[in-house]
């Protein structure tokens, strides 16, 4: 069985070089034919092959520092080219929570801007030439986010009320938190997932209640409360929280 060719690294050396002290590193090689200088990300290293003497690799290094310092030097361009740009942190209300945002410009990302929640911080990940507004992105996100959560309440209510909606819109009305149509269609307020959830879901009962019940007599009020005993807790929260949350203009630091 043939034993696999090994490198021996030495202990790293240090050259003056424009002024300040670089670290390289001698590496013998068992196959390399002629000796040869690498610049990269793990820094500087010298292949003397077989038989060499170290002192012929410091000599090659002193004959090359001109090369070297230019190799470092794009070296440090590339590495700060791929590095993604990181922003100070802008902030948000996410389902009553307060999270940072963090916009990550790289120039390897080539996909369409992406936003996760991550670590308990939104994350919007783009390339540096990105044609779409980070903001439209993050809004795109939280609708999203809004249309899942009202769905899920949607079906719980419904598994108690018997009653579903014919359709359901997630929209930016500036005046209304949710509506329910004569057809028995549902809208919500997408800004709804910045609140608490349980506003979100006092929000979803109120007009699922609608569907069955379209005035706000006694009885819808009654059912409502037997659906959602937080709801008036939810309602003293939009009175104090709602014209903020309606007016807020969505930021992210670019």
């Amino acid at each position: 069985m043939a034993l696999a060719e090994v490198n021996h690294t030495d202990a790293p050396q240090r050259l003056l070089l424009d002024g300040q002290e670089v670290e390289w590193q001698l590496v013998r090689s068992p196959t390399a034919k002629k000796m040869r200088i690498k610049v990269g990300p793990d820094g500087v290293k010298v292949v003397l092959p077989e038989g060499r003497d170290s002192r012929e690799a410091a000599a090659f290094i002193a004959d090359n520092l001109h090369w070297i310092a230019e190799q470092l030097e794009r070296t440090r361009k590339l590495l700060a080219a791929r590095r993604p740009e990181k922003r100070a942190d802008d902030h948000i209300t996410f389902r009553g929570n307060e999270v940072a945002v963090r916009l990550v410009r790289s120039d390897d990302w080539r996909a369409p801007n992406k936003v996760v929640l991550d670590d308990g911080a939104i994350t919007i990940t783009c390339a540096p030439d990105s044609k779409t507004p980070v903001r439209r992105s993050l809004e795109n996100w939280l609708r999203k986010q809004a249309r899942e959560r009202i769905a899920q309440h949607v079906e719980e209510t419904f598994v108690r009320l018997k009653r579903k909606p014919n359709r359901i819109y997630v929209m930016g009305q500036r005046t209304k938190w949710g509506n329910c149509s004569g057809l028995g269609n549902l809208s919500f307020n997408w800004r709804l997932i910045m609140a608490p959830d349980y506003v979100l879901r006092y929000i979803v009962i109120h007009e699922m209640v609608h569907l069955a019940v379209p005035d706000h007599s006694r009885k819808f009020w009654l059912t409502v409360q037997s659906l959602c005993p937080d709801a008036e807790r939810a309602r003293q929260w939009l009175v104090a929280n709602g014209q903020r949350l309606q007016s807020l203009e969505l930021s992210v630091t670019e």
